[in-house]
């Protein structure tokens, strides 16, 4: 399957001259992708390309940015934002990753899957929003004066208490899951009525990492004392945050929860976070996420309180333990299709759902799968292609991939085999059959 971007009715925002620059991009990123299957063309044309392109989108960006001004667009400052985020951070990051390798035909890969996932996801959401057709989801970030400053606090403190020379990793983050989590939740209110929510992900071997080497315990898991620790410097590290910003004797806190990874997820549904960056510290992942004034008041939660916080660190972490299953992770861009794989899994395997290669690729990074189930045929990032950036990773490339395909022809099946994956399933076997096909292997 050809990767070639086809150019789709509801990616016009209906705005001339922003849905001509961006049909102008996609026609760039569809020479890119024919160029880089030439042999014939040499790798200046390719760099000549990518810089090309980047030219391009800098001044569509400017423009862009230009038109918002001029119609008094309500989210022009946080859109801009999104602009800056990828011009100064993303594009520097994979024009490194290009000339580091001289231009090799997997960065160039990488470059356009990348490119290609933003122009798509920007066009279909932020830039729709400027017409009114969708919301924002991030339109009541703080502003990006007090998003930096807060960013620095995070990161002086992580250093301060826990000797970690973090990166902030994803200005934008939306709750991915990431390895092996803690997820803490807490509320603060005050006289006025007014609160504010910090959700706080650790994963687990930061735990381990730093307060484990404090308290100088023998153990590589959290365990009930570590948890406990953990939980009283994670409420000194947000109010030290906190103090920076506003008053904190003004708050006090009103609910303390562990979250589940589902419950924590159920936050970013329909809610705008003002704050939620991730950070890689070096020693493990780490997010810290504001959502204020109005907040979800979650009813399943035992709050935890002076006389009963060591039985429900305890039945929280049990209960982790006891969940523990396998790992599966569902690419398809069909959203019927992963939720009907979610359905058919998730009583016996912990499912996570991409839509894209690009997701699968931030998916696998980020929480290794026990089994890839792989779309063949995907737009612009296909089954092909992403199984040759796992098995190009020394990490990953022993991540078993079973491919979901949706043709048993003779030749679509001797395609498939061709690239050697672990196995394949017909998407129109009966739902019982592909259970017990996945069952078999996970024995296997």
């Amino acid at each position: 399957m050809s990767n070639q971007l086809v150019w789709q009715d509801r990616y016009n925002i209906g705005v001339k001259v922003i849905d001509e620059e961006h049909k102008k991009l996609f026609s760039i990123l569809n020479k890119l992708f024919a160029y880089r299957k030439q042999e014939e063309k040499s790798q200046w044309v390719c760099q000549e390309g990518i810089k090309y392109f980047k030219d391009h989108a800098m001044k569509h960006f400017t423009e862009e940015e230009a038109y918002m001004a001029s119609v008094h667009y309500i989210g022009f400052e946080t859109h801009r934002r999104l602009h800056d985020n990828f011009r100064k951070k993303t594009l520097p990051e994979l024009e490194k990753e290009l000339k580091q390798t001289n231009y090799a035909e997997d960065s160039i890969d990488h470059f356009l899957g990348v490119c290609v996932g933003w122009l798509m996801g920007h066009t279909l959401t932020e830039d729709r929003a400027i017409t009114g057709n969708v919301l924002s989801k991030w339109g009541e970030l703080l502003p990006e004066e007090e998003q930096a400053a807060m960013k620095q606090v995070i990161l002086q403190l992580l250093k301060d208490m826990f000797l970690l020379n973090a990166k902030v990793v994803s200005e934008c983050y939306g709750g991915e899951r990431f390895g092996e989590g803690i997820y803490y939740r807490l509320v603060y209110g005050n006289t006025q009525g007014e609160k504010w929510e910090i959700l706080l992900v650790f994963e687990q071997k930061l735990i381990v990492n730093t307060v484990g080497s404090m308290v100088d315990t023998q153990s590589d898991n959290v365990n009930v004392m570590l948890m406990n620790v953990a939980r009283y410097m994670a409420r000194q590290f947000v109010d030290s945050v906190g103090g920076h910003f506003h008053s904190s004797a003004q708050y006090d806190m009103i609910e303390e929860n562990l979250l589940t990874y589902e419950q924590f997820q159920k936050m970013f549904e329909g809610q705008s976070p003002q704050f939620s960056v991730l950070f890689n510290t070096g020693a493990g992942y780490f997010a810290y996420c504001v959502i204020a004034p109005h907040l979800i008041q979650f009813r399943d939660e035992t709050s935890i309180k002076a006389e009963n916080a060591m039985a429900e660190i305890k039945k929280y972490l049990d209960a982790g333990e006891k969940n523990s299953k396998k790992k599966v992770l569902v690419v398809d861009d069909s959203d019927m299709m992963r939720h009907t794989m979610k359905r058919l899994l998730e009583k016996d395997y912990d499912v996570t759902l991409a839509n894209s290669g690009l997701a699968a690729i931030r998916c696998i990074t980020l929480d290794r799968p026990d089994l890839v189930l792989l779309d063949y045929e995907m737009p612009v990032c296909d089954g092909r292609q992403v199984l040759g950036m796992i098995r190009s990773e020394e990490d990953f490339a022993d991540i078993p991939v079973v491919f979901l395909t949706g043709r048993g022809d003779k030749e679509s099946i001797q395609k498939v085999l061709s690239l050697k994956p672990k196995g394949y399933l017909i998407k129109t076997l009966g739902a019982e059959e592909i259970k017990k096909n996945i069952d078999d292997f996970m024995k296997g």
